[in-house]
């Protein structure tokens, strides 16, 4: 439990309480999940966390090994599975294009992070 609760962001009211992992507001109803650190920024609710296929947690920077074939628009062969991927940025992308790389000998594409495991 925590002690001192941080009071309702939205209508700054102190008579702030603690549900289960939330703490709600009694006067406008708003409910939060506390910060863990004392800087509670806007941009930190919204980080979301992106998974390869086996459930490994990614970042910017990764390794990963391509887990299945895939086919390239206007690419004679796709990438084959195995192939390494080094340096990869993770994205907000296209219908779950989440992961941003450049592949030797196809250049620079989106992957999913679905067919990718952490190497």
């Amino acid at each position: 439990m925590l002690e001192n609760l941080p009071p309702c962001p939205k209508c700054s009211c102190e008579y702030t309480y603690e549900m289960n992992a939330l703490v709600v507001c009694p006067e406008c109803g708003h409910e939060w999940v506390p910060a863990e650190s004392g800087a509670a920024g806007e941009g930190g609710a919204g980080e979301q966390v992106i998974k390869d296929s086996v459930g490994n947690v990614l970042q910017d920077g990764d390794t990963v090994v391509v887990v299945k074939a895939l086919k390239v628009k206007g690419s004679p062969s796709g990438i084959k599975a195995g192939t390494k991927v080094r340096g990869i940025r993770l994205v907000d992308g296209v219908d779950g294009h989440d992961i941003d790389c450049k592949i030797d000998g196809f250049g620079a594409m989106q992957l999913k992070s679905s067919v990718v495991k952490k190497a």
